[in-house]
């Protein structure tokens, strides 16, 4: 059993095995519908979706567009059709809706990836990490604008190991998985969390959408935080937690409004006081403050011991 995986046992007691895992489960399942709408024409011959996650039109008459490949775009001075720009107008509308970076862990096909490589590197003691700046990423995808800008070309598409995964897995460009095994790497020998929070400049993008959308984690039952630091320790973005979490005595928003959170939904899963939930930004109630009973503190604080380990 990995370290994270016992990080749960608790919730798990203490909400259910379902209450204590569904938004695992679920982005899981996400991931794969994501998939299978393009698996299902070169599978079955029904086109649900033509394209990559990059441009595609579903149906023959919904097109949806990446915004960073837009931008990148109009920096390399290609004036797109109208069905492209319609395209990313309707994804960003729906991400400032549902959050940003829930691209990033309800979407990207890399996404469980990365989560292997972190899950490997619990089970193998990996506990060596580069330190990265998590605003590399920013400059990387202003970089990547800039590029475009000067050659002409849509310069990320050209390297994006998460468009030639996601030929490879659609289209069998096998190839395209080598894209896939970097990143593999990088996250389970040089740096945890390495690509989805230090680098990629697709993340980066989502992220500055983020900082206005709608959707939010929220921590209204802050006031039972036992200070166990599970969240912290699943968390693939910890430094959006306490602003939110520790707030109280400063009177500062239960609302996790960091652009850099994923929504994943990981510290609502592993909290077993049910601190966190799903709520909208301008949701700012909090809850009293709960009695725990004295056989429970036990069990709480040897599980505490193991996410500060």
């Amino acid at each position: 059993m990995s370290v994270e995986d016992r990080l749960y046992v608790e919730a798990r007691r203490r909400k259910g095995l379902w209450e204590a895992s569904r938004y695992r489960i679920l982005r899981r399942i996400t991931q794969g519908l994501f998939l299978a709408v393009f698996l299902t024409g070169p599978l079955f011959g029904l086109w649900i979706a033509k394209g990559t996650l990059a441009s595609s039109m579903t149906f023959g008459v919904l097109p949806l567009t990446d915004p960073f490949v837009l931008v990148q775009s109009l920096a390399a001075r290609h004036w797109p059709e109208l069905t492209a720009v319609i395209g990313a107008a309707i994804v960003l509308a729906g991400y400032l809706i549902f959050g940003g970076r829930s691209y990033c862990a309800w979407v990207c096909p890399l996404n469980p990836v990365a989560d292997f490589a972190g899950w490997l590197r619990q089970r193998l003691g990996v506990t060596h990490s580069a330190r990265l700046r998590p605003a590399f990423r920013n400059y990387l995808a202003f970089g990547v604008i800039a590029v475009s800008a000067v050659t002409g070309a849509v310069a990320w598409e050209l390297v994006n190991p998460i468009t030639a995964f996601h030929r490879a897995l659609v289209f069998g460009m096998w190839f395209g998985l080598a894209g896939a095994g970097a990143v593999f790497v990088f996250d389970l020998l040089v740096a945890k969390h390495g690509w989805c929070g230090h680098i990629c400049p697709v993340g980066a993008a989502y992220g500055a959408i983020g900082k206005a959308s709608l959707l939010r984690v929220a921590a209204p039952a802050r006031a039972a935080c036992d200070d166990c630091m599970e969240c912290f320790a699943v968390c693939p973005e910890p430094h959006v937690i306490p602003p939110a979490l520790r707030g109280e005595k400063t009177g500062a928003s239960p609302v996790i409004l960091g652009a850099d959170c994923t929504l994943c939904g990981a510290c609502i899963d592993v909290c077993p006081e049910s601190v966190f939930r799903f709520a909208h930004r301008f949701d700012t109630r909090t809850e009293p403050a709960r009695r725990s009973s004295g056989a429970m503190a036990e069990p709480i604080a040897s599980t505490s011991s193991l996410a500060k380990g």
